[in-house]
């Protein structure tokens, strides 16, 4: 028999005077924070800030020594652990797969411990790998071994959406993926967040991924809360000068109009090449072994463009070149400025651009990393 849900909606999560300590040194100290429902509230800070400490009190994997977690009211303690978490989606950097089992069973677990029948599971799994745009025809039957990182990460998205829980906690979830296959994935997250209209919480060391993906961002330090607003709040009001050196977007562009493409760009890898005459499928497979979801697809050395993993799993003809499919991209010298780059990529709407010296390639500018070099 299956389980009734502890909770079909967030009304609201609040962590009242919540304190832990570890021998004398507070992990989390006296934190007073609110999560409204159905926000993405985005926890940072610097390391040790107890960001992480207080998303894990949440699901009781940590308990706290004094003060209460409350979710619409209940108070976690008094429920059990297992059935607390099982109504939480939780999504972490390392993603956790049993390796031993197969994609199809690996997201099938915890609706199989509630009880459910093979057909529903069976359904379930197909719909919410189609959702993270793997194709349940290939991945059903895969193994996380035969998986690039980018789609581990879908399949533990995957995975803790299996039985539609109204809250997700997330620490980290992309924080180990290399630039371009991270804000990658940040845009389809977004794209997943808008649809599911759930409870977010995200732990993350990035300000550039909490101000793209947060409602609110709650800012932490040595176990306390500094400041919780929404993103221009934090820009334009910051509480501290820790707020204020988290945030500060006017420094990231200080000098910016002397610095050139070559002093920010990241180091080009032979990897992210493929023949503009791969097909479809023998290039998924390829991108697979290789880790990657974003490629460059050259003729010789004429750069026709580029492909991402999800373009490909949505086309239906396998045998199609990827020549035909290239989507084109901005390109710039090493010696343009990197202030007129930003610029140009802002207004395309692109986040990825390569750097030709003259017509080889010789860096990749990634927008979000340029700006985190800046500050």
């Amino acid at each position: 028999m299956q389980n009734r849900r502890l909770f079909d909606r967030i009304e609201s999560i609040k962590f009242k005077g919540i304190t832990k300590k570890y021998g004398p040194v507070y992990a989390v100290k006296d934190l007073d924070l609110e999560v409204r429902g159905g926000e993405l509230l985005i926890l940072i800070g610097p390391s040790g800030s107890g960001k992480t400490t207080a998303l894990r009190m949440m699901n009781r994997m940590i308990d706290q020594d004094t003060g209460s977690v409350t979710i619409n009211g209940l108070d976690t303690r008094d429920v059990d652990p297992v059935r607390l978490r099982r109504n939480m989606g939780y999504v972490i950097q390392n993603i956790g797969l049993f390796p031993h089992m197969t994609i199809g069973e690996n997201i099938g677990l915890v609706p199989k411990l509630e009880g459910w029948d093979k057909k529903k599971i069976h359904q379930r799994v197909s719909n919410l790998l189609d959702f993270v745009s793997l194709p349940p025809d290939i991945f059903m039957k895969r193994y996380p071994r035969q998986l690039s990182g980018g789609q581990q990460q879908r399949v533990g998205l995957a995975r803790a959406m299996a039985t539609d829980p109204p809250l997700f906690l997330m620490d980290e979830p992309f924080g180990a993926l290399d630039p371009i296959l991270r804000k990658q994935l940040q845009k389809e997250f977004l794209k997943i967040k808008n649809e599911i209209n759930r409870t977010i919480i995200f732990v993350t060391h990035d300000i550039e991924e909490a101000l793209v993906l947060g409602d609110r961002i709650a800012i932490m330090d040595q176990g306390q809360l500094v400041q919780v607003g929404p993103p221009e709040e934090l820009i334009f009001n910051p509480a501290s000068e820790l707020v204020s050196d988290i945030v500060d977007n006017q420094r990231k562009y200080k000098h910016m109009d002397t610095l050139k493409v070559k002093d920010l760009m990241s180091a080009y890898e032979d990897k992210y090449a493929l023949d503009g005459k791969t097909e479809v499928c023998d290039a998924v497979e390829e991108m697979t072994k290789r880790d990657l979801e974003t490629a460059f697809v050259f003729d010789g050395h004429e750069l026709l463009g580029q492909v991402t993993m999800v373009d490909l799993m949505k086309c239906r003809v396998k045998a199609q070149k990827l020549a035909d499919l290239a989507r084109p991209m901005k390109t710039f010298q090493p010696l343009d400025s990197v202030a007129f780059a930003l610029s140009e990529m802002k207004k395309s709407g692109e986040y990825i651009a390569i750097v030709m010296d003259p017509n080889k390639p010789a860096g990749i500018l990634v927008s979000d990393e340029v700006l985190l070099k800046l500050i």
